[in-house]
């Protein structure tokens, strides 16, 4: 289960950018629920005030945490780091003695007297550089903002949990401008508004921290739609500094994806309400850096630039936000012992990310051509994109044992692959499943299967699931798990794509604006500062139409200045242009301007892709429209 990295693909230029305790016990406190008081009206120095209130203990020292790891992300966070000024108070006002044991840590001594513990958190986006990734710092849509506009509350950056009291329920006050439109699946038991009516207190519920760490808030200036998708409610929150941007402009988009995705789920059983939380980010200093989105049970939380056009936005969401609604089937229906049992501190992983990530990718890509909403050659290409980009990564690594180690080198270098490799392994054990029982079944009805066996309560043993999923399929799917997930024999996909009468081929084909066969087109001088197209640019027909050369420095890209420090920002928005676009570079050639102002063309280059053979047969034919179309 992770985060869905945008663009995380320039190598070189830009930085590499988705529970309870096992026999946890409540003999440490009274079972009453543990009162949580978040202040938003009170913001000091820019960091919220947070009140702790556990109920009375009964043991002499206990610790607090705030979480190292959170679900989804498969990276280190440290969400301590944030907090500043803990303190721990006794039934008469009097300071106990705290003891900081680590980042996340706090042991609190004397506490039978505890009666509260009060601190301050400050936001993570203020102090973002590049997203986090890699730097132990959240990932933007796992992260926490503070300012007067907008609140973006990922609870577990506001609060922690005590060791033995994950199974605890949390009552959680969050007190607000009464103007402050505000949104949150977790269930509300009332509102308050103090008597000069400036300030209204909500009132939540969660079960356990899980809950409290798996349902996001948004609270601000914000546009939200609600609208019914069959039997679902989506609740689309919408916060657009400039208002460049809005839930109403995107709601027929999320309408037609959501809708596309439950017709091609059918009988999966669903959520009855899924929230989605979208945060443009308006470039500044103190805006969030790393794009992308974060999946919950009935909830993702989206970070995008502001400056994307609505058409790019439209396309975006599809490919980002379908991921993480796909995360319902998998891992949060099916999922192993590690993530039932999540441990925030020190967490242990799963080996199948091929399944979490990648199967979850993989549908993200096929229900598209699926319900018609890509023609095939559209997704050929994001087939044959996603093979060349695994090869830019390690592809002779077992997926089981970079999945278990996912954190440590040189495995956590190799996670993007999560979302290339991991999806086409989805996409074979989905071809096989075609071919052994004559197009009738597929990977989506394994995971139906394996749904209704498990379920999000029930959890698989990870070691048994392959052998598990063979008894349920073919010996085929089996020696294919076992020779190229557990084992590091790399993919063969010919022998999958003759099976349905397709091929990989060299002609011309569709191509990105700044990215081709899994490479960038352009490349930095970090002593000059600057970014400068390569000889790749020739091979682009969109650039080579608008004369663009080799060594051409880019000043600046619709307005925005290009630099080392930027880059990654401004050039994830590149990435994601579609044709239709009107665009704006200014480039330098040795030292002569040159301004590019044009509409985009789709692009092309030559080389190799996935295309149908003219000699197929009839039975690769059908086949082919069993695993498309079926």
């Amino acid at each position: 289960m992770n985060s869905k990295i945008f663009a995380a693909l320039f190598a070189g230029i830009l930085i590499a950018s988705c529970n309870p305790t096992k026999g946890a016990s409540n003999d440490l406190a009274t079972s009453l629920p543990i009162d949580v008081s978040i202040n938003l009206s009170q913001i000091q120095d820019d960091k919220a005030p947070v009140t702790i209130n556990p109920g009375r203990f009964t043991v002499s020292t206990v610790t607090y945490r705030l979480p190292r790891v959170v679900q989804g992300t498969y990276s280190v966070s440290n969400f301590g780091k944030y907090i500043d000024t803990f303190k721990a108070y006794d039934y008469k006002g009097n300071e106990l003695t705290v003891n900081k044991i680590d980042t996340n840590t706090w042991e609190i001594s004397n506490a039978k007297q505890l009666d509260k513990i009060t601190y301050l958190v400050n936001d993570t986006f203020d102090i973002e550089v590049e997203g986090g990734i890699g730097k132990e710092e959240p990932f933007s849509p796992s992260g926490t903002n503070i300012e007067p506009n907008n609140f973006v509350l990922n609870l577990h950056g506001f609060v922690g949990y005590f060791d033995s009291l994950k199974n605890n329920q949390y009552k959680l006050d969050i007190t607000g401008s009464t103007d402050l439109v505000r949104t949150s699946a977790l269930q509300s038991i009332g509102d308050k508004t103090s008597e000069d009516g400036k300030n209204t207190t909500t009132t939540y519920l969660a079960n356990r921290y899980f809950d409290i760490t798996d349902n996001p808030m948004f609270y601000g200036d914000l546009d939200v739609e609600e609208f019914m998708v069959g039997n679902i409610k989506i609740v689309l929150s919408v916060y657009s500094p400039n208002k460049v941007h809005s839930a109403k402009s995107l709601k027929e988009t999320v309408f037609k994806m959501m809708q596309a995705q439950k017709v091609f789920l059918g009988d999966i059983n669903s959520t009855p309400r899924y929230d989605i939380y979208l945060y443009l980010s308006d470039g500044k200093e103190d805006s969030a850096k790393g794009f992308g989105a974060l999946e919950h049970h009935t909830s993702t939380v989206v970070v995008f630039p502001e400056a994307m056009p609505a058409e790019t936005l439209a396309e975006s969401m599809i490919d980002v936000v379908s991921h993480e609604f796909f995360h319902i089937v998998t891992p949060l229906s099916v999922h192993s012992e590690d993530i039932h049992y999540f441990d925030y501190n020190t967490p242990t992983f799963s080996k199948h990310l091929w399944m979490y990530e990648g199967v979850t990718e993989y549908f993200a890509t096929l229900f598209k051509v699926n319900q018609g909403l890509v023609e095939e050659s559209g997704f050929y290409r994001d087939i044959m994109q996603k093979i060349q980009r695994s090869k830019q990564l390690n592809d002779a690594m077992s997926f089981t044992i970079m999945s278990e180690n996912v954190l440590k080198a040189p495995y956590k270098d190799q996670y993007l692959n999560v979302y290339q490799k991991g999806a086409l392994i989805g996409m074979c054990v989905d071809i096989l499943m075609r071919e052994e029982s004559e197009g009738h079944r597929g990977i989506l009805s394994l995971m139906k299967e394996l749904s209704n066996k498990y379920g999000k309560n029930k959890p698989f043993e990870d070691d048994k699931l392959i052998d598990e999923i063979t008894a349920m399929t073919y010996p085929s799917v089996g020696e294919f798990l076992n020779t190229h997930v557990v084992g590091d024999i790399p993919i063969n996909y010919n022998e999958f794509f003759e099976k349905v009468g397709i091929e990989i081929g060299e002609g011309k084909v569709e191509t990105n604006y700044i990215l081709m066969d899994g490479a960038p087109i352009v490349s930095g001088d970090p002593q000059k500062g600057t970014i400068f197209f390569t000889d790749k640019v020739l091979d682009n027909s969109f650039w080579a139409e608008q004369g663009a050369q080799p060594n051409d420095v880019i000043k600046s890209i619709d307005g925005t200045a290009l630099t080392m420090q930027n880059a990654n920002q401004v050039l994830q928005g590149v990435f994601m242009w579609k044709p239709g676009n009107d665009i704006e570079v200014i480039l330098d050639r040795a030292g002569e301007e040159v301004v590019i102002k044009t509409t985009t063309t789709k692009t092309y280059t030559t080389g190799k892709g996935l295309m149908q053979k003219v000699d197929a047969t009839d039975a690769q034919k059908a086949l082919r429209d069993a695993w498309l179309k079926g």
